[in-house]
């Protein structure tokens, strides 16, 4: 079952990688100039397959997460390839924003800007709103990241502090027009969400951001306050003629990887059972749940594939812990389920990275709680301690895939058979 999980979640990330979901997008060339603006875990990988099929030159800049670049040796003609960090932004994120605010200043009408946006883009281009610091952001993202917060909630917030998210590229490309090709990582796959939207409307307001961190107990610096409170600072809306000649297509999402995983199991013999794939609650609900339904489809002899894709959140008690959602998710599951036969599960991020350490995920099968016992791991207290790294690493059983070059969410299969 191991060897089909894998299989299952590996035909998962092909379906969302930029190979498979790009080329059919790419746009013939247009009159003037374009220029190339990429943000996100997959941005490098995306540059490659739009340059490699665009039949014109291009100029720009890409920014990926540390080791997320292409190999060594690859580059994209005409395009700076930039690393920076994420979750947390840092210096080059934001030397990469301002660097992206000039490639767009002077276009004329007939110039082009494509945008190639996906996961993590938010923390990879950062351009601090005027007042605001670098070291603002880093400590919200830091203290709404912990708290559990949704991406949805913390990308609200970025926007509103931000002067390239929230629309704010788009206002610096205008009037060129914008071709927006995106691989979506959040819940709802909704633009202004993919890179906190910086060439699409934000539907979100300056209160709606204060209400986020008063949500999570975040006190408000009175520079962060003055700039959630004055009504000059707010995001461009739906229907500002900015977004006239920006086109925005969405390439790849969760529910694609989620398709492709469900035609693996199928072809293994298992009922596809597609739950939601716009998740975006916290990982032991959804684990709890998920056990409960694995328990009645065992009953009920049926032999099923549960699939499911969107992205969970944790909150971090212990700051010295290590793992992720997905293996907190996981751990969850086995103890609910307390080594029920016939159920195994596997969940991993399609970006390779689960949390703060190198692995996707991890698989669970019947036996784990009781080898890990054996082997002196407490599963109650590494779930305590958020140490499901170190439950799964003890066991072996860690999913291990490197960057992947694409990030679509996450995805998890549990089979009962």
């Amino acid at each position: 079952m191991n060897t089909l999980l894998r299989a299952a979640f590996a035909a998962g990330v092909r379906a969302v990688h930029p190979e498979q979901c790009l080329p059919a997008h790419v746009p013939a060339p247009g009159p003037g100039r374009t220029v190339l603006i990429g943000a996100g875990k997959a941005a490098a990988s995306m540059a490659e397959v739009f340059v490699r099929y665009y039949g014109a030159p291009v100029h720009g800049l890409v920014v990926t997460r540390y080791g997320h670049g292409l190999p060594a040796g690859r580059e994209i003609p005409g395009v700076a390839l930039s690393e920076a960090a994420h979750p947390v932004p840092d210096a080059a994120g934001e030397a990469c924003g301002a660097r992206a605010l000039a490639l767009l200043g002077g276009l004329r009408r007939d110039d082009r800007v494509v945008a190639l946006l996906s996961g993590g883009g938010s923390a990879l281009l950062v351009r601090p709103a005027a007042g605001i610091r670098l070291q603002d952001k880093q400590a919200l993202t830091r203290r709404l990241l912990a708290a559990g917060a949704t991406i949805s909630e913390i990308n609200c917030v970025r926007r509103k502090l931000s002067g390239i998210k929230g629309g704010r590229l788009a206002a610096a490309a205008f009037p060129a027009e914008v071709v927006l090709l995106a691989i979506s990582d959040v819940p709802g796959d909704q633009f202004a969400d993919i890179a906190s939207g910086p060439f699409s409307p934000d539907p979100t307001t300056l209160e709606d951001a204060r209400e986020v961190l008063s949500r999570y107990g975040c006190a408000m610096a009175p520079h962060i306050e003055r700039c959630l409170s004055d009504p000059a600072n707010e995001t461009p809306k739906p229907g500002d003629r900015i977004f006239d000649r920006v086109k925005a297509t969405l390439c790849a999402r969760s529910a694609d990887a989620v398709a492709a995983a469900a035609g693996v199991a199928a072809a293994a013999g298992f009922e596809p059972v597609l739950l939601d794939d716009q998740v975006n609650g916290p990982a032991h609900a959804l684990a709890a749940a998920h056990a409960q339904l694995a328990m009645r489809y065992r009953a009920a002899g049926r032999r099923v594939a549960l699939l499911s894709g969107g992205e969970t959140t944790v909150v971090v008690r212990n700051p010295e812990g290590r793992g992720g959602r997905n293996a907190e998710y996981l751990l969850v599951l086995g103890l609910a389920l307390e080594g029920a036969s016939g159920t195994w599960a596997l969940a991993g991020d399609t970006d390779g990275i689960d949390g703060t350490q190198s692995n996707a995920g991890a698989v669970l099968g019947p036996d784990s709680l009781r080898r890990a016992r054996r082997i002196g791991l407490d599963p109650h207290a590494c779930l305590a301690g958020n140490r499901s790294w170190d439950f799964f690493a003890g066991l072996d059983d860690l999913l291990v895939t490197g960057p992947t070059g694409t990030n679509a969410n996450d995805l998890r299969i549990v089979l009962v058979a």
